[in-house]
């Protein structure tokens, strides 16, 4: 079996933070504990995580990184590491890096930029690029969850700030319906956070494959999936993403328990296995552990 490294872990206790954005989503609007997480990826081959933050209330963030600290200290040695929440083009952040940066489970920030209160184009104020030029210095990676649309704006970032390492997460938030071509453009619905073309995602995606300083994190689209889907239904994604960025720059992400909004971590899983089984082995072990181990320093 595989050895399997999780990149996008999500845990979150309701009793311990505010997060707002679950609210909306009933299935996800309750606690999901490191138990459930093991339970969920029993038998699955994953042997260790990275624990990735789960857009909570600013006033909760730090405490969300004390928690998974506390985690990451266990005994057990199942979460090796965490993506943390903070916005690098808010006053404070330099001061938010020095309070946390004793932290060896640190590895990286992620800002949430799809979010539709968000501008267009925030990523790149200047405030924000020197955020992210900070982290480079400090050897953190950011992770880039943006509108699939606007992945020409994830292009221009990672191009200003090379000596900084950029995670695009979750294919670049691909429709995975409109990458293999059965639906068109849709852009009746209120929600335009995935709203994309096939040639626009990409452009996008390739464009960012050909910068060395950008891994892809095969990730989330599992979420999107509708009745009567199976692994062709995702390959068209995950294939342009590995061949984009090759195989040393993807790594494997479960998003749990975002996953099971279209099937269980597992399921997930399986269904990436067969996507590249008729990949080299190699190329199978780099995409879910060897790059991560790597990347991450684990």
């Amino acid at each position: 079996m595989l050895d399997i490294i999780d990149t996008h872990q999500h845990l979150w206790n309701l009793d311990r933070l505010n997060l707002p954005w679950v609210e909306a989503v009933p299935a996800l609007n309750r606690s999901f504990e490191i138990s459930n997480y093991l339970k969920a990826a029993e038998n699955s081959g994953v042997t260790r995580t990275i624990y990735m933050e789960v857009d909570a209330h600013p006033d909760d963030k730090q405490k969300e990184i004390d928690d998974m600290t506390l985690y990451c200290q266990a005994d057990s040695d199942e979460m090796l590491g965490m993506v943390v929440s903070a916005d690098p083009g808010k006053p404070g952040f330099a001061k938010f890096l020095d309070t946390n940066s004793s932290n060896p489970f640190i590895k990286g920030v992620r800002q949430v930029l799809h979010n539709p209160e968000q501008a267009p184009k925030y990523c790149l104020t200047p405030k924000f690029v020197q955020g992210i030029r900070a982290l480079g210095k400090r050897g953190l990676l950011f992770d880039i969850c943006i509108r699939p649309a606007e992945l020409h704006d994830a292009v221009e970032l990672c191009r200003q700030v090379p000596e900084t390492t950029f995670v695009l997460d979750h294919c670049g938030n691909a429709d995975p319906y409109v990458v293999n071509g059965h639906r068109k453009i849709d852009s009746s619905s209120s929600d335009t956070t995935f709203v994309h073309s096939k040639e626009s995602w990409q452009k996008g995606i390739f464009e960012l494959g050909e910068l060395d300083n950008v891994y892809c994190k095969i990730s989330v689209i599992i979420a999107h999936v509708e009745t009567g889907w199976n692994a062709c239904t995702l390959a068209p994604t995950v294939d342009a993403c590995i061949d984009a960025f090759g195989e040393d720059r993807v790594v494997f992400g479960g998003d749990w328990p975002v996953c099971t909004l279209g099937a269980s971590l597992s399921k997930w899983i399986a269904t990436l296995k067969e996507i590249v089984s008729n990949r080299p082995i190699v190329v199978q072990e780099k995409l879910f552990s060897l790059n991560a181990k790597r990347r991450y320093q684990l």
